[in-house]
């Protein structure tokens, strides 16, 4: 691709320092208490502004939502003391009485109202600025789901009435965003800490008894490896509830980080979860019966707990302390794929990922020399485990100071010779970069001189347009340079939610704490598509924010555990995330913090790492980590790493649907992990799911998250034509719950009735797969489709049209599988395919099942006749 071109793709998504065009209001009313805007965003989407003061408006700048170069013009009528507001997809009602807004569909049925005397814009103070405090209560109807939020470590899938705090800190992800089963999104606007659901009554905890002996923990901090000393001790208060019912409570640890969520309601455990880092609040919801309730917390001994509840209503809420005005979206479906190709253009489309990035990624804290990331690269391939990734973690810089952009030589002589080495191995090279430099470095030293640290912190200020280019200016010729691949930018919360009390370029930390990790991967994709137009950006970072994933970065769920409750409570979190609008997210598959040394000989610890593994075959990007860890499958022997080969065999075979899923998230705004109400949403027993979830709309994976199973309950939602076993190939009815076999070598995994799955060969790298041979299985039961999807891999061509669909569909009543011609083209293009196609049949399993038969596929359409 020329540089013009590349350039001209980098001016299409790089818009966050733009304003939305300035536009008078599709609706304005200006009233005692402040002036309401509404404005038309898309054909489904309104914005809602309501500010103080009686001047009128524009649209404010705004570095969440992108610019839209045509937008509607709501039609306007007015009757029955109302006024209505309608575009193609969506109504918006106001009550001319109290001005309350209802949002309904384009089919007239509601879907979220403002609640009467819902909305609160309270004048306050940050220091001595003036601020505001902003509240809008909607309504939430009983039979009402809802979902979203970000990665959160509650274990909660449906937060309807549940109460989140969204700061940003190690091993959670905030995004003020919810999706609704009634089938409409909303995304509020605030950079600022944002709470759902806020409880209005709070008690604060005494501390009753404290261990005698604290216990020695290794963790990881901003200034590397260290040992603390943490004792824990037991604090108690009391409340006191009127009437019967569902109450939420939400527990405040008191400090920016926690290790323990621990809450007893009269003896019964309502929260249980240790780590040693911890978001600082949790939240549950618990039955109680009127009168008084003793509340038990277990931290640490230096924490300072309260919590705080109140009557589960029905409604949701939103609050920011420190606001402008309330400012919020309503995006009308009715199905979650139509809000989120409207969240996509609203937001920005996630550009498609180098191909190697969906292969496997190999991570350890931490490789300690290029000789040792050599050394460990040649043993995959000897051992046939397929890799396409190496990451280097942080302390590779040595004496050359924290996050200097130098590698120590003494231990890793020559960069530039590793990473060729490593592509010479088709593998790739990732490198972890902090959003932080060491003052007292080189570079750190530069920094200052130039004023670019946010104030008493070693911060970076990437909200000042000359720290990020120099920033990145520094990235790019120390490291950029020598070839390197992938960028994992760690701790962009800033670690522990720092921005608070700090000054930024953009005003007060508490005004932008939520949207650093947008600045960093903003400064990273743009200055790599400016300065390496052919290389795709692949970012990983630990923090994200509404819009950030037009920036190539994906997630992860940050420093957890390994215990068989933080595996489980990892699948609601990444399918928040989905909700969301987040396409890429993952976990460390085996936990963070490990067992140690015992977890190489540990049997109950290799059993939990399988079925750690199995469910990341399973994500966005499938990767292992571990602290302190050499984390290679052959360390835990043979069982182990057979198991784990097969897995990774899997996931390289299914690569031509995860590379199809990846740009239907690029195309439509659809993430690659679903929870299921994004395809079954009116299936009210596939909403209680919590643990089971799409990936694309062709597999229910349900992970094993309990010790010593040999069979797992699993739910398969109501779907015409029912399910397939992908192991055994049995035929399963939807709509009901099946105790399915799952030996530690099987993850429960089922292809939907109607699904076309191509798979490729087994192969050792991405770099392996050229297009040319490819299995087909379709299972039968209903009519279905796949787009299937190609283009370089590597490079952007794609955004000039430089790819090929190949769309096939499945024609249950003639039994037919039609494909059909070839649209596009692109460098490298297998001009011929062989088709190796066959019918999932009961008995066999579709993934080894020998063809029914073969073909040649030149681009031009087939039509061919199955199960006769």
């Amino acid at each position: 691709m020329t540089g013009t071109a590349a350039l001209a793709g980098v001016a299409a998504v790089s818009t966050q320092a733009k304003e939305i065009p300035s536009r008078r209001a599709d609706y304005m009313d200006v009233r005692e208490n402040g002036t309401l805007q509404i404005f038309a965003l898309t054909d489904r989407a309104f914005r809602v502004r309501f500010s103080p003061g009686t001047a009128p408006l524009t649209t404010a700048p705004d570095r969440i939502l992108l610019p839209q170069e045509q937008q509607p013009r709501a039609q306007t009528q007015t009757a029955d003391g109302k006024v209505r507001l309608r575009l193609p997809g969506i109504i918006c009602d106001i009550d001319l009485t109290d001005g309350h807004l209802t949002f309904l569909d384009g089919k007239s049925n509601v879907l979220v109202s403002e609640l009467p005397d819902g909305r609160r814009l309270e004048a306050s103070k940050l220091g001595d600025e003036d601020v505001f405090i902003a509240e809008q209560a909607f309504d939430s109807p009983p039979d009402e789901r809802i979902f979203g939020t970000g990665c959160f470590q509650d274990g909660a899938l449906d937060i309807r009435q549940l109460p989140r705090r969204l700061t940003q800190v190690n091993t959670q992800i905030s995004l003020p965003f919810l999706l609704s089963s009634r089938g409409y999104g909303l995304m509020w606007l605030n950079e600022g800490r944002s709470d759902v659901n806020p409880p209005a009554r709070r008690v604060q905890l005494a501390r009753v008894d404290t261990e005698k002996q604290g216990q020695v923990v290794d963790v990881t901090t901003g200034a590397g490896n260290a040992q603390l000393t943490r004792t824990e001790a037991e604090f108690r208060g009391e409340i006191h509830v009127d009437a019967p019912g569902r109450y939420a409570f939400q527990l405040d640890i008191g400090r920016k980080m926690a290790s323990r969520h621990f809450v007893e309601i009269d003896g019964k455990v309502y929260s249980d979860l240790s780590n040693l880092w911890l978001p600082p609040t949790t939240s549950f919801l618990a039955e109680l019966e009127p009168g008084p309730h003793t509340l038990t917390v277990r931290a640490n001994a230096d924490d300072s707990p309260s919590i705080s509840y109140d009557k589960a209503e029905d409604r949701t809420v939103w609050r920011s302390d420190v606001a402008e005005a309330i400012d919020y979206v309503v995006i009308a479906g009715p199905d979650a794929s139509d809000i989120m190709a409207d969240y996509r253009q609203l937001t920005g489309a996630a550009p498609i990922l180098p191909k190697w990035a969906y292969g496997y990624i190999h991570c350890r804290e931490r490789f300690k020399s290029a000789q040792e990331i050599l050394d460990t690269a040649h043993e995959f391939r000897q051992r046939q485990l397929p890799v396409d990734v190496m990451v280097q973690d942080w302390q590779y810089w040595g004496k050359h100071g924290w996050n200097a952009m130098r590698f120590d030589e003494t231990q890793y002589p020559d960069p530039a010779g590793l990473v060729t080495a490593l592509h010479g191995l088709d593998m790739r090279f990732m490198l972890s970069v902090w959003s932080k430099v060491d003052r007292k470095a080189e570079l750190g030293k530069a920094m200052a001189s130039k004023g670019f640290y946010i104030p008493d912190s070693d911060w970076i200020d990437f909200f000042n347009p000359a720290a990020a280019a120099f920033y990145w200016q520094n990235q790019s010729t120390r490291l950029a340079a020598l070839g390197i691949d992938a960028w994992w930018q760690d701790a962009t919360e800033p670690e522990n939610d720092d921005l608070v009390g700090r000054q930024t370029h953009a005003g007060k930390g508490e005004h932008v704490r939520l949207s650093y990790p947008l600045q960093v991967s903003r400064t990273v994709y743009e200055g790599q598509r400016r300065d390496f137009p052919d290389r795709r950006v692949f970012i990983l970072t630990r923090s994200a924010f509404p819009g950030q994933q037009r920036y190539g970065a994906a997630t992860w769920s940050g420093d957890i555990g390994n215990d068989w409750e933080t595996l489980k409570r990892q699948i609601p979190a990444g399918l928040n995330m989905a909700a969301a609008g987040y396409p890429y997210w993952t976990v460390d598959a085996g936990g963070f913090f490990r067992p140690g040394p015992s977890q190489y000989s540990d049997s109950a610890y290799h059993e939990r790492f399988i079925r750690w593994f199995q469910y990341a075959t399973f994500l966005p990007l499938q990767r292992v980590h571990g602290y302190m860890t050499d984390t290679e499958f052959w360390r835990y022997g043979e069982a182990v790493e057979n198991v784990a080969r097969d897995y990774l065999n899997l996931r390289y075979r299914l690569f031509p649907y995860i590379y199809s899923l990846g740009a239907m998230a690029n195309r439509r705004g659809m993430p690659l992990l679903r929870p299921l109400v994004f395809d079954f949403r009116s299936d009210e027993k596939a909403l209680d799911q919590v643990h089971s979830f799409m990936f694309g709309p062709a597999f229910l994976v349900a992970p094993v998250t309990a010790p010593d199973a040999t069979t797992w309950p699993v739910y398969l939602p109501q779907s015409p034509g029912g399910w397939f076993d992908l192991w055994t190939g049995a035929h399963r009815a939807g709509g009901e719950t099946h105790l399915v076999s799952s030996p530690l070598s099987q993850i429960p995994l089922h292809a939907r009735a109607g699904t076309i799955l191509p798979l490729g060969p087994e192969v050792q790298s991405t770099a392996d797969i050229t297009g040319q041979v490819m299995d087909i299985v379709i299972f039968p039961g209903q009519d279905g489709h796949l787009e299937l999807y190609e283009d370089d891999g590597l490079t952007y061509s794609y955004e000039a049209g430089a790819y090929s669909l190949i769309p096939l569909s499945w024609s249950e009543n003639s039994k037919e599988l039609i494909i059909g011609a070839r649209t596009g083209r692109f460098d490298g293009m297998a001009k011929e395919k062989q088709l190796r196609i066959r019918l999932a049949a009961e008995g066999h399993s579709p993934l080894s099942q020998a063809p029914d038969l073969a073909v040649t596929y030149t681009g031009r359409p087939l039509r061919i006749r199955l199960g006769e």
